[in-house]
């Protein structure tokens, strides 16, 4: 794919959806937080759905420790491996208090230090509640971007240093977003829905989905 069809594709994503948002529900950085550590393996609806009430009673990194590991377990048991994610939670409030305050570090590396966060989650934190135009690349975005020729790379880390390449600078506050939502909505894994996908006609998948089928 060359620069002009990729410009193209983000023109028409971003037409479509302007200011597209994570739908996770937060209402601080720390929020956030847990919400994209809670998030691994699971859908942004479960997680909104513990989330709820646990935010309510624990909405900082010190009420959050004080429930303690059990105590936050009850809150996400509906979540799957919430024993592992409960103890990086607690482990990180202990972090965010001890080195950083209570707040949640604007620093790849310091956040890449708390137990349970990798490079994605700290591109998801970096990109939502700093606005760095960070690319975290997922399932979908990986799969989105092989199947279109977009970025294609054999390892998410492959596609995420290729898409800061290609992506014109315009649209790489916002190509995660768009890219996760078309490829949970549109570009799904089973049977893509290329008869009503707005840019069929840039993809250059082989074996896309026919009308009708």
């Amino acid at each position: 794919m060359n620069a002009a069809g990729r410009a193209e594709i983000f023109r028409r994503l971003r037409a479509a959806n302007p200011q597209p948002a994570t739908e996770l529900h937060y209402a601080s950085p720390f929020e956030l937080l847990v919400a994209v550590m809670l998030s691994a393996q699971a859908t942004d609806a479960s997680v909104n759905k513990a989330t709820g009430p646990l935010f309510a009673v624990a909405p900082t990194a010190a009420r959050m420790l004080a429930l303690g590991e059990a105590g936050l377990k009850r809150h996400i048991r509906s979540i799957g491996l919430f024993n592992t994610k409960a103890a990086n939670i607690i482990r990180s409030c202990g972090i965010l208090i001890t080195q950083h305050d209570g707040a949640v570090p604007r620093d790849r590396a310091a956040l890449e230090a708390l137990p349970g966060v990798g490079r994605k989650t700290a591109n998801v934190v970096l990109n939502i509640a700093f606005g760095e135009p960070t690319i975290a690349v997922d399932t979908h975005i990986f799969r989105v971007c092989n199947r279109t020729g977009l970025a294609p790379g054999p390892t998410p880390r492959a596609v995420e240093d290729r898409l800061l390449r290609v992506v014109p600078a315009g649209f790489r506050q916002h190509a995660h977003h768009w890219l996760i939502l078309h490829g949970r909505y549109t570009c799904t894994a089973r049977r893509p829905r290329c008869p009503q996908c707005l840019i069929a006609d840039l993809c250059e998948y082989p074996d896309k989905t026919p009308p009708g089928a």
